[in-house]
């Protein structure tokens, strides 16, 4: 049996834009301290203990994204529950950017998307460390 993708990457990506917005690395590294900023790596472990963290930020593997957003689940995470502004990211933007629209769809907000990941916040010799 064959498969028919109906809808690839590059449909997803824009579907996303149309709900949420980038931030740039020079807005958003004026902000990372900021006790109104969160920012959320939905990157996994591995890639975390690899490459560091932008310091202060909040772990949270995109598979397990909506499950600490939601108030009435278990593992409901606080750090959700709160009038902040998210900024998510992941490596280079993209799944952090399909994060960030679902929690956007969820309810959350405002959230922003960090424009080029964590890569991009590297090059542009934004403070990282490793993930305690």
């Amino acid at each position: 049996m064959s498969q028919t993708i109906t809808k690839g990457i590059k449909a997803l990506k824009d579907e996303a834009y149309e709900v949420v917005d980038d931030i740039s690395i020079q807005d958003a590294k004026s902000l990372y301290r900021h006790d109104d900023y969160v920012f959320v790596d939905v990157r996994e472990a591995e890639e975390r203990k690899k490459h560091g963290v932008i310091p202060g930020a909040f772990t949270c593997p995109r598979g397990m994204l909506e499950f600490l957003i939601d108030p009435e689940c278990p593992v409901h995470n606080k750090i959700f529950a709160q009038n902040k502004h998210y900024v998510f990211y992941c490596a280079h933007g993209l799944r952090s950017l399909y994060a960030a629209k679902q929690a956007v769809e969820m309810g959350l907000g405002p959230v922003k998307n960090l424009e080029g990941g964590f890569f991009a916040w590297v090059e542009s010799n934004g403070l990282v460390a490793q993930e305690s």
